[in-house]
């Protein structure tokens, strides 16, 4: 695998170029190929296949985004610098909601000095600076896992430009607190943001919820739910899963009463809540419920997600029904949501050990053609010590595995 862009591909994000190319793809087409592609040389023909006409900052951020993680997975750092770097030759770099995409960009790949850069650059670019490319560069460094530096941020940018902190801006110095370990500090911000009358958001309040539920502080974090539900904040369904999500240890039925509080006021539970649901059932042995859960998914509206077949593929190893545990994968690679390597390897093992050693070889086959070198080479290692690399698949099994 090359260790730079290759010209054909730099020439496609030069985005001084007049003419559009041909070959370009929709951005909703781009984002759906891209969630499924690993390679990242293939990530890059993607995103430079989307037509300029489509790169707008808010359309197009996703696509850059993941484009960018791909990269950075593979180490290819000099990579995303020339990509990033290539877009501030553009006209659209003026325009501040354009360049933020840059500098939260370079976040994403825990480039932060870059970011930094980025943003000092702006009076030189002769873009305005306001919370929009702050709050970017303040998720950039969040992104890089520098939290301690995002309340030096917070209290020196906005004074040296002029501006004052949105509840954008509130909720990611909330969140670098909480993943700092301290959640107390981020709930003393909650009571400057009334001061100073800033909207406290659900994804803020959200954000603190699960770091004292974390930090095993349960009787503090429902104490906050109630002043929350006093005050009229309005709870979305994701705050609702956090509570969920720190019940699902304990029984079916507690779990189930707090999905059914979801629908009382008015919501709609999703995926994440019934994947806590049928975890709980796994965690008690209800095997059979858990199953129900989800079978039941499209019935209440939802979709599996990679959690969703990753839990559920664990427990049916970890009941030695291998053979299920099969057939649940061969439904994820349906809808692109194959599970993380250690659980297949826990399916693979227990495939070789009941003897199926054209389903343990056709699911590797099947995950080698779907993920990039490095985890293909850590498959490779598996496939060799558990005795398949000279095992042959069958054309049928492993058509059926990847159908």
């Amino acid at each position: 695998m090359s260790s730079s862009i290759p010209l054909r591909h730099l020439r496609h994000l030069s985005t001084t170029t007049a003419t559009t190319n041909s070959s370009a793809i929709s951005i909703s087409r781009a984002k759906s190929k891209l969630r499924t592609e690993h390679d990242p040389d293939k990530a890059l023909e993607i995103y430079s296949s989307v037509s300029k006409h489509y790169s707008s900052p808010t359309s197009s951020r996703y696509v850059q985004d993941l484009t960018v993680r791909r990269l950075a997975k593979s180490h290819r750092f000099a990579d995303i610098e020339s990509l990033i770097e290539s877009h501030k030759k553009d006209p659209k770099i003026k325009q501040e909601p354009y360049l933020s995409t840059l500098i939260r960009s370079y976040g994403q790949a825990g480039m932060f000095d870059h970011a930094m850069r980025t943003f000092d650059q702006m009076e030189e670019l002769g873009t305005p600076r306001s919370t929009v490319s702050f709050n970017a560069l303040l998720s950039a460094c969040n992104h890089s896992k520098l939290f301690d530096k995002v309340p030096q941020l917070f209290d020196e940018i906005p004074k040296r430009f002029g501006f004052s902190p949105d509840k954008v801006s509130y909720g990611i110095l909330v969140k670098s607190y909480c993943a700092a370990g301290s959640p107390d500090k981020a709930a003393e911000i909650l009571k400057e943001m009334e001061e100073k009358r800033v909207e406290i958001t659900a994804v803020t309040f959200t954000t603190i919820l699960n770091a004292l539920y974390k930090d095993g502080k349960n009787e503090e974090a429902e104490k906050l739910w109630n002043v929350m539900v006093e005050k009229g904040c309005e709870l979305d369904v994701a705050a609702h899963n956090v509570r969920i999500m720190y019940a699902q240890g304990g029984e079916p039925e507690t779990v189930m009463a707090l999905i059914n509080e979801i629908s009382n006021v008015g919501l709609k539970p999703d995926t994440i809540s019934y994947n806590y649901l049928m975890t709980s059932y796994c965690k008690n042995g209800m095997m059979e419920e858990a199953k129900k859960v989800y079978e039941g998914l499209e019935d209440n509206g939802c979709n599996p997600n990679a959690a969703t077949f990753r839990t559920l593929i664990f427990y049916l190893c970890r009941n030695g029904d291998y053979e299920k545990g099969y057939r649940i994968f061969k439904e994820s690679v349906k809808v692109h949501k194959i599970p993380d390597f250690g659980t297949m390897k826990h399916l693979v093992e227990g495939l070789v050990e009941k003897k199926k050693m054209k389903e343990a070889k056709g699911l590797i086959r099947t995950i080698k053609k779907k993920f990039p070198p490095n985890v293909v080479n850590a498959w490779r290692k598996v496939e060799e010590g558990l005795g398949l690399a000279s095992v042959d698949a069958g054309p049928e099994e492993d058509e059926e595995a990847v159908a």
